[in-house]
Protein backbone atom coordinates (compact mmCIF):
# COMPACT_ATOMS: atom_id res chain seq x y z
CA UNK A 1 0.00 0.00 0.00
CA UNK A 2 2.39 2.12 0.94
CA UNK A 3 4.80 1.97 -2.35
CA UNK A 4 1.47 2.65 -4.53
CA UNK A 5 0.70 5.94 -2.17
CA UNK A 6 4.62 6.97 -2.95
CA UNK A 7 4.92 6.34 -6.49
CA UNK A 8 1.43 7.71 -7.17
CA UNK A 9 2.61 10.74 -5.18
CA UNK A 10 5.61 11.31 -7.45
CA UNK A 11 3.41 10.47 -10.22
CA UNK A 12 1.44 13.52 -9.42
CA UNK A 13 4.46 15.97 -9.11
CA UNK A 14 5.15 15.67 -5.14
CA UNK A 15 8.42 17.91 -4.42
CA UNK A 16 9.02 15.51 -2.02
CA UNK A 17 8.45 11.82 -0.71
CA UNK A 18 9.98 10.22 2.33
CA UNK A 19 9.11 6.51 3.13
CA UNK A 20 10.02 4.98 6.42
CA UNK A 21 10.09 0.77 6.90
CA UNK A 22 11.75 -1.32 8.72
CA UNK A 23 11.25 -4.04 5.99
CA UNK A 24 9.88 -6.22 8.40
CA UNK A 25 6.67 -6.85 6.00
CA UNK A 26 7.88 -4.87 3.28
CA UNK A 27 10.28 -4.93 0.46
CA UNK A 28 13.20 -2.68 -0.50
CA UNK A 29 12.66 -3.65 -4.30
CA UNK A 30 9.18 -1.60 -3.91
CA UNK A 31 10.70 1.80 -2.83
CA UNK A 32 10.71 4.29 -6.00
CA UNK A 33 14.29 4.72 -7.69
CA UNK A 34 13.37 8.36 -7.92
CA UNK A 35 15.80 11.04 -6.71
CA UNK A 36 12.64 13.01 -5.04
CA UNK A 37 12.13 9.51 -3.28
CA UNK A 38 14.14 9.30 -0.39
CA UNK A 39 14.14 5.56 2.07
CA UNK A 40 14.74 5.70 5.83
CA UNK A 41 14.90 1.82 7.00
CA UNK A 42 13.83 2.39 10.84
CA UNK A 43 10.55 1.25 12.87
CA UNK A 44 8.02 3.50 14.44
CA UNK A 45 8.77 2.73 17.82
CA UNK A 46 11.73 4.54 17.35
CA UNK A 47 10.43 8.10 18.21
CA UNK A 48 13.54 9.61 18.03
CA UNK A 49 14.15 8.45 14.45
CA UNK A 50 10.87 9.50 13.64
CA UNK A 51 11.73 13.15 15.17
CA UNK A 52 14.23 13.80 13.13
CA UNK A 53 12.69 12.21 10.22
CA UNK A 54 9.24 14.37 9.90
CA UNK A 55 11.40 17.46 9.84
CA UNK A 56 10.58 19.55 6.77
CA UNK A 57 7.45 17.36 5.94
CA UNK A 58 4.36 18.16 5.37
CA UNK A 59 1.57 15.55 5.03
CA UNK A 60 2.02 11.97 6.46
CA UNK A 61 0.54 8.73 5.04
CA UNK A 62 0.34 6.50 7.82
CA UNK A 63 0.18 3.47 6.26
CA UNK A 64 2.10 0.66 8.19
CA UNK A 65 0.50 -1.44 10.66
CA UNK A 66 0.61 -5.33 11.81
CA UNK A 67 -2.06 -6.01 9.49
CA UNK A 68 -2.68 -10.30 10.25
CA UNK A 69 -5.97 -10.96 11.59
CA UNK A 70 -5.55 -14.80 11.83
CA UNK A 71 -2.24 -15.35 13.67
CA UNK A 72 -2.94 -11.92 16.25
CA UNK A 73 -3.85 -14.15 19.32
CA UNK A 74 -0.18 -15.69 18.93
CA UNK A 75 1.88 -12.54 19.98
CA UNK A 76 -0.92 -10.39 21.15
CA UNK A 77 1.39 -7.31 22.03
CA UNK A 78 2.38 -7.05 18.45
CA UNK A 79 -0.90 -5.22 17.07
CA UNK A 80 -0.71 -3.09 20.75
CA UNK A 81 2.99 -1.56 19.75
CA UNK A 82 2.77 -1.76 15.69
CA UNK A 83 -0.56 -0.15 15.57
CA UNK A 84 -1.35 1.67 18.82
CA UNK A 85 2.01 2.79 19.84
CA UNK A 86 3.38 3.44 16.44
CA UNK A 87 0.50 5.45 15.76
CA UNK A 88 1.32 7.51 19.07
CA UNK A 89 4.90 7.57 17.75
CA UNK A 90 3.62 8.89 14.28
CA UNK A 91 1.44 11.53 16.04
CA UNK A 92 3.90 13.24 18.06
CA UNK A 93 6.58 13.49 15.64
CA UNK A 94 4.35 15.57 13.77
CA UNK A 95 3.58 17.19 16.75
CA UNK A 96 7.28 17.99 17.00
CA UNK A 97 7.36 19.07 13.73
CA UNK A 98 4.35 21.32 13.10
CA UNK A 99 3.53 18.20 10.43
CA UNK A 100 -0.40 19.44 10.54
CA UNK A 101 -2.15 16.66 8.44
CA UNK A 102 -2.32 12.97 8.37
CA UNK A 103 -4.17 10.12 6.52
CA UNK A 104 -4.70 6.76 7.91
CA UNK A 105 -5.04 3.43 6.86
CA UNK A 106 -7.66 1.42 9.13
CA UNK A 107 -9.95 -0.85 8.12
CA UNK A 108 -13.61 -2.15 7.68
CA UNK A 109 -12.97 -4.70 10.49
CA UNK A 110 -13.74 -1.90 12.88
CA UNK A 111 -17.43 -2.81 12.47
CA UNK A 112 -16.77 -6.30 13.71
CA UNK A 113 -19.91 -8.24 12.91
CA UNK A 114 -22.39 -5.52 11.53
CA UNK A 115 -26.27 -6.34 11.41
CA UNK A 116 -26.31 -3.58 8.37
CA UNK A 117 -24.87 -4.31 4.97
CA UNK A 118 -23.45 -2.74 3.24
CA UNK A 119 -22.21 -0.94 6.30
CA UNK A 120 -22.18 2.93 6.50
CA UNK A 121 -19.33 5.11 8.22
CA UNK A 122 -21.86 5.98 11.18
CA UNK A 123 -22.84 2.41 12.10
CA UNK A 124 -22.08 1.19 15.19
CA UNK A 125 -18.92 -0.84 16.49
CA UNK A 126 -19.90 -3.15 18.26
CA UNK A 127 -17.94 -6.10 20.10
CA UNK A 128 -14.18 -6.33 18.35
CA UNK A 129 -13.80 -9.64 16.93
CA UNK A 130 -10.22 -9.20 16.41
CA UNK A 131 -7.07 -7.54 18.08
CA UNK A 132 -5.74 -6.16 15.00
CA UNK A 133 -9.51 -3.98 14.54
CA UNK A 134 -9.01 -3.28 18.35
CA UNK A 135 -6.19 -2.00 17.91
CA UNK A 136 -7.04 -0.13 14.93
CA UNK A 137 -9.91 1.50 16.98
CA UNK A 138 -7.92 2.74 19.35
CA UNK A 139 -5.67 4.12 16.63
CA UNK A 140 -8.42 6.18 15.10
CA UNK A 141 -9.20 7.59 19.03
CA UNK A 142 -5.47 8.69 19.02
CA UNK A 143 -6.09 10.57 15.41
CA UNK A 144 -9.18 12.50 16.29
CA UNK A 145 -8.34 13.28 20.17
CA UNK A 146 -5.15 14.66 18.37
CA UNK A 147 -7.60 16.54 15.62
CA UNK A 148 -9.63 18.01 18.15
CA UNK A 149 -6.58 18.72 20.68
CA UNK A 150 -3.60 19.99 18.37
CA UNK A 151 -5.63 21.21 15.02
CA UNK A 152 -4.67 18.27 12.74
CA UNK A 153 -6.53 17.20 9.94
CA UNK A 154 -6.88 13.68 9.85
CA UNK A 155 -8.31 11.28 6.89
CA UNK A 156 -9.11 7.96 8.48
CA UNK A 157 -9.88 5.15 5.44
CA UNK A 158 -11.66 2.40 6.49
CA UNK A 159 -10.67 -0.55 3.26
CA UNK A 160 -11.55 -3.58 2.71
CA UNK A 161 -8.95 -5.88 1.80
CA UNK A 162 -6.65 -4.79 -1.54
CA UNK A 163 -5.51 -6.35 -4.29
CA UNK A 164 -3.26 -5.62 -6.59
CA UNK A 165 0.66 -5.31 -7.55
CA UNK A 166 2.76 -5.46 -4.88
CA UNK A 167 0.30 -7.45 -2.75
CA UNK A 168 1.89 -8.97 -0.35
CA UNK A 169 -0.52 -10.54 2.24
CA UNK A 170 -4.57 -11.94 2.32
CA UNK A 171 -5.98 -15.28 0.54
CA UNK A 172 -5.31 -14.61 -3.03
CA UNK A 173 -0.97 -15.08 -2.33
CA UNK A 174 -2.22 -17.78 0.25
CA UNK A 175 -3.42 -19.70 -2.55
CA UNK A 176 -0.96 -18.77 -4.92
CA UNK A 177 1.77 -19.93 -2.97
CA UNK A 178 0.02 -23.56 -1.89
CA UNK A 179 -0.56 -24.14 -5.50
CA UNK A 180 2.80 -23.79 -6.69
CA UNK A 181 3.74 -26.11 -3.90
CA UNK A 182 1.03 -28.15 -4.45
CA UNK A 183 -1.03 -27.71 -7.59
CA UNK A 184 -3.24 -31.57 -6.79
CA UNK A 185 -4.60 -29.94 -3.36
CA UNK A 186 -5.72 -26.89 -1.72
CA UNK A 187 -6.41 -26.18 1.78
CA UNK A 188 -9.01 -23.16 2.60
CA UNK A 189 -10.27 -21.91 5.82
CA UNK A 190 -13.76 -21.87 6.24
CA UNK A 191 -16.58 -23.60 4.51
CA UNK A 192 -15.91 -21.53 1.35
CA UNK A 193 -18.87 -19.35 1.58
CA UNK A 194 -17.28 -16.34 3.21
CA UNK A 195 -18.55 -13.46 1.14
CA UNK A 196 -16.16 -10.11 0.86
CA UNK A 197 -15.47 -6.65 -0.94
CA UNK A 198 -12.14 -6.32 -2.42
CA UNK A 199 -10.49 -3.03 -3.56
CA UNK A 200 -7.56 -2.73 -6.48
CA UNK A 201 -4.84 -1.20 -4.60
CA UNK A 202 -5.09 1.90 -7.52
CA UNK A 203 -8.32 2.23 -7.16
CA UNK A 204 -8.05 2.74 -3.33
CA UNK A 205 -5.19 5.60 -3.89
CA UNK A 206 -6.72 7.50 -6.73
CA UNK A 207 -9.99 7.70 -3.71
CA UNK A 208 -7.42 8.61 -0.67
CA UNK A 209 -5.64 11.89 -2.72
CA UNK A 210 -9.40 12.37 -3.81
CA UNK A 211 -10.75 12.40 -0.11
CA UNK A 212 -7.83 14.99 0.58
CA UNK A 213 -8.12 17.62 -1.90
CA UNK A 214 -11.81 17.66 -1.66
CA UNK A 215 -11.69 18.15 2.01
CA UNK A 216 -13.35 21.27 3.02
CA UNK A 217 -11.65 24.04 4.65
CA UNK A 218 -11.97 23.93 8.35
CA UNK A 219 -13.23 20.19 8.62
CA UNK A 220 -10.38 18.46 10.85
CA UNK A 221 -11.67 15.31 10.57
CA UNK A 222 -12.59 13.05 7.55
CA UNK A 223 -13.89 8.92 7.72
CA UNK A 224 -14.31 7.38 4.13
CA UNK A 225 -15.43 3.71 3.59
CA UNK A 226 -13.18 2.65 0.66
CA UNK A 227 -14.78 -0.30 -1.17
CA UNK A 228 -16.11 -1.98 -4.01
CA UNK A 229 -20.05 -2.15 -4.40
CA UNK A 230 -19.63 -5.68 -5.46
CA UNK A 231 -18.45 -8.67 -2.90
CA UNK A 232 -17.69 -12.61 -3.91
CA UNK A 233 -17.46 -15.51 -2.05
CA UNK A 234 -14.15 -17.44 -1.24
CA UNK A 235 -14.88 -20.58 -3.44
CA UNK A 236 -15.64 -18.26 -6.64
CA UNK A 237 -12.51 -16.28 -5.90
CA UNK A 238 -10.68 -19.46 -6.07
CA UNK A 239 -12.14 -20.56 -9.19
CA UNK A 240 -10.46 -17.57 -10.72
CA UNK A 241 -7.47 -18.02 -9.25
CA UNK A 242 -7.07 -21.53 -10.26
CA UNK A 243 -8.10 -20.13 -13.43
CA UNK A 244 -5.51 -18.26 -14.09
CA UNK A 245 -2.77 -20.91 -13.14
CA UNK A 246 -4.33 -23.88 -15.29
CA UNK A 247 -4.38 -26.23 -12.03
CA UNK A 248 -7.83 -28.12 -10.64
CA UNK A 249 -6.86 -28.95 -7.03
CA UNK A 250 -9.25 -31.04 -5.06
CA UNK A 251 -10.58 -28.37 -2.31
CA UNK A 252 -10.24 -29.32 1.41
CA UNK A 253 -12.21 -27.16 3.48
CA UNK A 254 -11.68 -27.08 7.35
CA UNK A 255 -12.99 -24.39 9.99
CA UNK A 256 -17.02 -24.21 9.57
CA UNK A 257 -18.24 -20.73 8.80
CA UNK A 258 -15.48 -18.86 9.45
CA UNK A 259 -12.02 -19.23 8.71
CA UNK A 260 -10.37 -18.75 11.91
CA UNK A 261 -11.26 -16.52 14.85
CA UNK A 262 -11.79 -12.89 14.47
CA UNK A 263 -12.31 -13.48 10.85
CA UNK A 264 -15.47 -11.74 9.70
CA UNK A 265 -17.42 -13.99 7.27
CA UNK A 266 -19.30 -10.97 5.64
CA UNK A 267 -17.74 -7.73 4.64
CA UNK A 268 -19.50 -5.26 2.19
CA UNK A 269 -19.15 -1.04 2.97
CA UNK A 270 -21.57 1.29 2.03
CA UNK A 271 -19.05 3.94 -0.12
CA UNK A 272 -21.94 6.76 -0.59
CA UNK A 273 -20.02 9.19 1.12
CA UNK A 274 -16.95 8.54 -0.80
CA UNK A 275 -18.76 8.45 -4.34
CA UNK A 276 -20.00 11.92 -3.52
CA UNK A 277 -16.79 13.23 -4.46
CA UNK A 278 -16.42 11.64 -8.02
CA UNK A 279 -14.79 8.48 -6.79
CA UNK A 280 -15.95 4.89 -8.23
CA UNK A 281 -13.51 1.71 -8.62
CA UNK A 282 -12.21 1.32 -12.37
CA UNK A 283 -11.73 -2.14 -11.88
CA UNK A 284 -13.70 -5.76 -10.99
CA UNK A 285 -12.79 -7.69 -8.31
CA UNK A 286 -12.69 -10.89 -10.62
CA UNK A 287 -10.33 -8.19 -12.62
CA UNK A 288 -8.04 -7.34 -9.38
CA UNK A 289 -7.93 -10.75 -8.33
CA UNK A 290 -6.68 -11.94 -11.87
CA UNK A 291 -3.98 -8.49 -12.02
CA UNK A 292 -2.87 -9.75 -8.91
CA UNK A 293 -2.09 -13.47 -9.68
CA UNK A 294 -0.46 -12.14 -12.97
CA UNK A 295 1.90 -9.28 -11.18
CA UNK A 296 3.24 -12.44 -9.48
CA UNK A 297 5.72 -12.93 -11.73
CA UNK A 298 7.30 -10.07 -12.36
CA UNK A 299 7.35 -9.65 -8.29
CA UNK A 300 8.68 -12.75 -7.15
CA UNK A 301 10.28 -11.64 -4.84
CA UNK A 302 6.70 -11.31 -2.68
CA UNK A 303 6.89 -14.76 -2.70
CA UNK A 304 9.48 -15.12 -0.33
CA UNK A 305 8.68 -16.72 3.06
Amino acid sequence: MGSHVARRLLADGAARVTIVDNLSTGFRELVPSDPRASFVQGDLLDQALLDRTFAGHDFVFHMAANADIKDNLAVPRKCVDQNIIATQNVLEAMRANKVGAVAFASTGSVYGEPEVLPTPEDAPMPVQTSIYATSKVAAEGLLTSYALGFGFNVWIFRFVSLLGPAYSHGHVIDFYRRLRKDPSRLPILGDGKQRKSYLHVEDCVSAMLLAVEKQPAGDRIAIYNLGHQEWIEVSESVKIICRELGVSPKLEYAGGTRGWVGDSPKILLATDRIRALGWAPTKSIEASIIDTVRSFESHAYLLRE
